[in-house]
């Protein structure tokens, strides 16, 4: 198989998966996932992506029925079946599968688990982003990485209308992320990113520049900036674990960043050599 699904314990064909219509995730987008990038037998910084769904799952109180060794051998048997070397690996868990109802499932209504695994590598390291703004619009709890995502789903839709790769959410004058990605900037020297409060999901890419950062001897600010901040930027930088750090080169059709090429590179560059060095590639 080249594209391959897995549903509490059945393998297949990812084309001709099926789950049941009352799976919570049907109706009520009541579940968690998560995403990594996969080579070969490994799949990048795995225990931090299986800590981050616990975590998430926990805030929503939905009780895994796997320990975390568990979910990962899962994880790794899923990717084995795959005929290809490089993939992505999407996993999610639902409440359980019952009448649909608000109220929780009764406990003897065990937590669905879910997974995607198809062709998928990292974004090139020459990978340039155009972004467009828009207002930030989704619920209150960003930092939970939920299955409810419509309006990401719509975000995404008009970044691709208006020619662009991304958009860049705000709330009021504060930007929190984008629509499937962190977005951070580089100002007089200094990495700045959003703190990892309730509007932003604590991204892993996002974590690990600001890991590189600190071993480059490059100053971390994590507190809010504003678009005026954003479009005045040294440097605009969108991140995720299939993107990594990815410079954008203008936001609402005009141009941005180009003013710090130096710190640019030194960051990109280690984190693309930590990803490589990792896998193996």
């Amino acid at each position: 198989m080249v594209e391959v699904g897995y549903y509490n314990g059945k393998y297949g064909p990812l084309a001709e998966m099926e789950i049941p219509m009352l799976d919570r995730a049907c109706y009520f987008g009541d579940g968690v996932y998560d995403f990594s990038l996969a080579h070969k037998d490994k799949i990048f910084v795995i225990d931090e992506h299986i800590d981050r769904i616990y975590k998430s799952a926990a805030m929503i109180e939905i009780d895994i029925p796997y320990s975390k060794e568990e979910m990962k051998a899962i994880l790794y048997e899923a990717i084995s079946k795959s005929e290809c070397e490089d993939v992505s690996v999407y996993w999610q868990v639902s409440r359980g599968t019952d009448i649909r109802n608000h109220i929780y499932p009764g406990a003897d209504k065990k937590a669905n688990l879910m997974i995607m695994v198809k062709p998928g590598k990292v974004a090139g390291i020459d990978k340039r982003f155009k972004l467009i703004t828009l207002e930030d619009t989704r619920y209150l709890h960003c930092n939970i990485k939920t299955i409810n995502l419509l309006p990401s789903v719509i975000a995404s839709e008009k970044a691709r209308k208006a020619g662009c790769d991304e958009a860049v959410l705000h709330r009021g004058d504060r930007v929190t992320e984008c629509s499937h990605c962190n977005v951070s900037i580089l100002q007089n020297g200094t990495f700045r990113t959003a703190p990892t409060d309730n509007l932003i999901l604590p991204g892993i890419a996002r974590a690990h520049l600001i890991k590189a950062c600190h071993e480059l001897g490059i100053p971390v600010d994590e507190t809010p900036f504003t678009l005026k901040e954003l479009m005045e930027a040294d440097e605009v930088i969108v991140s995720s674990s299939s993107t990594l750090c990815i410079q954008a080169t203008e936001i609402d059709g005009k141009p941005v960043g180009g003013k710090d090429p130096l710190n640019m590179d030194k960051i990109r560059n280690a984190v693309y050599k930590e990803f490589y060095d990792y896998m193996g590639i």
